[in-house]
């Protein structure tokens, strides 16, 4: 992709393709965090909610290079995968509140986590030009 296409924001209030990325990001950033917490607080564990939005926006993602974002994704993802290759099978079953008293186990929280990123890869980022929200 160019730098255009990357760069380019359907409207105002819409991310570009580099944006989406950097939500990634950051979502990999609150997710690891997560994904180690639960396992040695009480439990439930209660997530804490971010704005996506503003951590987007003060990030400054649209004016990094790409290669930038590209490289924090994957570093951020590979340490990611090793934190999850060592979670032990008894733990997935913990429990945490993902928000309105609503129950899901660290095993449902890390599926969560590979189809939310999914959506935006195959739905936004990789897919030609459509304009897409910036929330999900």
């Amino acid at each position: 992709m160019s730098e255009l296409e990357i760069s380019q924001r359907p409207a105002p209030q819409k991310w570009s393709k580099k944006e989406v990325l950097g939500h990634l990001c950051d979502s990999a950033i609150n997710n690891l965090q997560r994904f180690i917490k639960i396992q040695y607080e009480e439990e439930p564990f209660v997530l804490t909610p971010y704005n996506q939005v503003e951590w987007v926006k003060i990030q400054g993602y649209q004016e990094l290079r790409i290669d930038e974002i590209l490289d924090l994704w994957v570093s951020l993802n590979k340490k990611i995968i090793n934190v999850i290759k060592n979670i032990p099978n008894e733990k997935l079953g913990l429990q945490c509140n993902i928000g309105s008293n609503e129950l899901m186990t660290l095993q449902w929280l890390i599926q969560d986590y590979l189809e939310h990123m999914e959506h935006h890869i195959t739905k936004q980022i990789l897919t030609s030009f459509s304009g897409f929200p910036n929330t999900h």
